[in-house]
């Protein structure tokens, strides 16, 4: 039956088999073109999903209690960007529903994948639904954004053009390559690299046809080389073998390949005790398409 006009559906029930996705993106550019008053800095990039992703899982409470029953080790619960993103939706949405959130991690930490902040839009989304708010998709993102310039595009789930602090989206179709990605065995702090002395701020800004013509710098690129010896060296050996990109502040790094069976074949060769994985890029997030299913 119809929902009634202004009227909330339902909440929806939720088992703990329920599993949301919340997919890695790439940066496959990235220049920082200025500071704001703030002390912000003002970004263009482009993100660009792949489908490899962390899962997570919401079981609806009648108590209003919000608790994380499964997560990264490390990291304490009211620091955790998914419960956070919970709670500051349930305070947007007025509702007394509570959730227990699990958490199965599969993008590293400070991988420049954005992982934390996709867990956070993951459960915008889906608890917006589970919980039968409704609020728009204008919405979320505003929420979103108070928590993390990069959650707005994993709520609005597109691949985009990005200024502003990475908030202002121009939705982009973009070719799906097969990417190699490499994962370093280090956690970079986004905090530090922007904080970086030797920082360039000053890129001159660029347009989406400049982009699309094959201009793919990424400005914290030689912070992260510099002084995080390992991205130097994974850039340099994938650099061999394709066109090798750090995405975002890093630690990750990716090259890009027509077909999965080039793609793996470059994982395979990877040095004994590095880490990596081939996904297949997307435009259209992965979450929108559970949010459809569902």
């Amino acid at each position: 039956m119809p929902t009634p006009p202004g009227s909330r559906p339902a909440p929806t029930a939720a088992t703990p088999d329920d599993a949301w996705p919340a997919p890695a993106k790439l940066n496959l550019l990235l220049r920082v073109v200025g500071r704001r008053p703030d002390g912000y800095h003002r970004l263009q990039t482009v993100f660009q999903f792949i489908d490899r992703c962390d899962r997570l899982r919401f079981e609806v409470r009648a108590d209003g209690r919000v608790r994380r029953t499964g997560g990264p080790d490390g990291v304490p619960e009211d620091e955790d960007l998914t419960v956070r993103a919970a709670r500051l939706l349930q305070a947007a949405g007025g509702t007394r529903h509570g959730a227990d959130i699990h958490l199965e991690k599969r993008l590293p930490a400070g991988g420049g994948l954005g992982g934390g902040s996709s867990d956070a839009a993951t459960a915008l989304v889906a608890l917006n639904r589970l919980w039968g708010l409704a609020l728009p998709i204008e919405r979320l993102a505003q929420l979103g954004l108070s928590l993390g310039a990069d959650v707005p595009v994993f709520v609005r789930g597109r691949a985009a053009w990005a200024e502003g602090v990475g908030e202002e989206l121009t939705p982009l179709e973009l070719p799906c390559p097969w990417y190699l990605v490499v994962v370093p065995r280090v956690h970079v702090s986004t905090r530090e690299v922007f904080a970086a002395p030797e920082l360039t701020r000053n890129s001159p800004p660029i347009t989406i046809t400049d982009f699309l013509s094959g201009v793919r710098t990424n400005d914290c690129e030689p912070v992260v080389r510099a002084r995080y010896p390992a991205v130097a060296q994974a850039l340099d050996w994938l650099g061999g073998r394709g066109e090798a990109h750090l995405t975002g502040t890093g630690g990750c790094v990716f090259a890009a390949y027509p077909d999965r069976a080039r793609a793996e074949a470059v994982r395979a060769a990877l040095p004994d005790g590095w880490d990596g994985f081939v996904a297949r890029g997307r435009n259209r997030s992965p979450l929108l398409d559970a949010v459809a299913a569902g």
